[in-house]
């Protein structure tokens, strides 16, 4: 049985291992040029001192419109969610979770959690990558379209030259 927390400073090395853990999973793709090399080279050190230092100080360091939750079992993070609120649109930055724990439920309940904080009388935000079909129909069962955006943005580009591409989705506000 999952539970759904804020994130605490003590849990950067959980967020940072299912980050990578699910990116592995999620964004190799042959068809788009993503290599599993690329996705090992990103995520080089991504658990060393420094990384989960820097990790726990930005949970420690939220600013008051940002939000991070983690799923919880059994001790041992399994999923994670980072929201932001703007003045014009809630943004969900980030859910992932560990693919063996993927299709239980944990996905839609950090975005419960996200909807708790959101602005019911503003749109909300979310990118994906263009190829990732199960988000795709994951954030659409929960009432986002996409749009028409395209975004390529240099941060994704990987070692081997190729970019993770992204669409936008919108969800209409609540009232």
């Amino acid at each position: 049985m999952f539970v759904i927390r804020d994130a605490k400073p003590k849990d950067a090395r959980g967020i940072q291992e299912v980050f990578y853990r699910t990116w592995l999973a999620t964004y190799p793709n042959q068809k788009h040029g993503i290599t599993l090399d690329d996705i090992e080279q990103r995520y080089i050190g991504y658990d060393s001192p420094e990384r989960i230092d820097r990790a726990a100080k930005r949970i420690t360091d939220l600013p008051a419109n940002e939000r991070f939750w983690v799923a919880e079992d059994s001790g041992e993070i399994v999923g994670v969610c980072h929201i932001v609120i703007e003045p014009d649109k809630n943004f969900l930055r980030a859910i992932y979770v560990l693919p063996q724990y993927q299709g239980q439920g944990i996905g839609s309940a950090l975005m419960r959690r996200a909807d708790g904080f959101f602005k019911p009388l503003v749109p909300s935000r979310v990118t994906v990558a263009t190829y990732n079909d199960r988000a795709i129909r994951f954030y659409e069962g929960l009432g986002f379209k996409k749009t028409d955006r395209v975004i390529v943005d240099e941060k994704f580009r990987m070692k081997s030259g190729s970019i993770i591409t992204e669409i936008e989705m919108i969800r209409p506000p609540k009232a």
